[in-house]
């Protein structure tokens, strides 16, 4: 008997043996079929010595099977040129890997420029991750122009003081991007996003509030954000996101965004316990301790990326 039992474990194990893997053990848990880009927002880079723009999201990505990217464009530009050159770097992530779309995850103004991508060469995405895109225009934007005048001093005051910030930005991060802090101011506004949002209307809600197309032209979209501008009280940007977002007027935000300006595609929530950098786990992971990390948000994301097939 002992011997029949013994032959028999030895002829399961064989089988077992070439039996190919089953694909939930074959893949990780962030494994997408297509590599994963992340695209930074205004005054925004990829990093800077040991400090990431999306801080540790990258490594939590790549460490269940993500191939993850992270583009570098102009800290301050308008959406076009920022899309302009996010294109390229799709381009020659494609070249690099043999594969044939990417996903874009977009944070802050970076969500536009990935719907931008995606809405000119659309055979090259897969997916657009928006998270807090002032998909709508910023509020904040709206009171900056309010005050900063076009063609007035202070604009060009304003403007060589930020370029001047944004261009020290891109050379620390190796880039050489160029810079235009008042194109970016303009494409922010609400008139600048209207104006955006007619030549690459891809995803937009139809209501105020709503959820757009979960898919166009073969690319999914996705879209989640913020909804409270203070959350740590030892993260030394809380006081600012808390004043900023007394420019929504009480409406829900992340203190740079609104919650409902947020929406595209698919909504995934527009109300986590983040504020607009604990969205990229800034500063330094001094994020919400009563919320779900960052980290893990980016991670449920692409599992749900790798579930479609993308």
């Amino acid at each position: 008997m002992k011997k029949q039992f013994l032959q028999w474990l030895g002829a399961a194990l064989v089988v077992l043996a070439v039996l190919p893997a089953p694909s939930w053990a074959a893949t990780g848990y962030t494994q997408t079929k297509y590599p994963i880009i992340l695209v930074h927002g205004l005054f925004g880079f990829d990093k800077i010595g040991p400090v990431e723009y999306f801080y540790g999201i990258p490594e939590a990505l790549h460490a269940d099977g993500a191939q993850v990217y992270v583009a570098e464009v102009s800290a301050a530009n308008s959406t076009e040129v920022r899309g302009e050159q996010l294109l390229t770097y799709v381009k020659q992530v494609l070249a690099a890997t043999g594969a044939s779309k990417v996903n874009l995850i977009g944070h802050s103004h970076g969500g536009p420029t990935i719907r931008y991508v995606a809405s000119v060469a659309p055979q090259l995405v897969a997916s657009v991750s928006s998270v807090a895109g002032p998909n709508k225009g910023a509020a904040v934007a709206d009171i900056v122009r309010g005050v900063v005048a076009p063609g007035s001093f202070t604009q060009a005051i304003l403007g060589s003081v930020v370029n001047g910030f944004t261009t020290l930005i891109d050379a620390l991060s190796g880039g050489g991007n160029p810079q235009n802090s008042v194109a970016a101011l303009d494409s922010l506004t609400t008139a600048g996003m209207a104006k955006f949002n007619l030549a690459h209307p891809e995803g937009l809600p139809a209501t105020a509030c709503g959820e757009g197309d979960y898919q166009v032209g073969g690319v999914y979209y996705f879209s989640w954000s913020g909804g409270q501008p203070l959350t740590n009280m030892l993260d030394p940007s809380d006081a600012s996101m808390g004043l900023l977002s007394l420019a929504y007027g009480g409406a829900k935000s992340d203190g740079l965004v609104s919650s409902c300006g947020s929406h595209l595609g698919r909504v995934i929530r527009d109300n986590y316990g983040m504020n607009h950098l604990d969205e990229v786990n800034q500063v330094l992971g001094l994020v919400n301790i009563f919320e779900t990390s960052p980290k893990t948000v980016y991670r449920q994301q692409a599992n749900r990326l790798k579930g479609l097939g993308l």
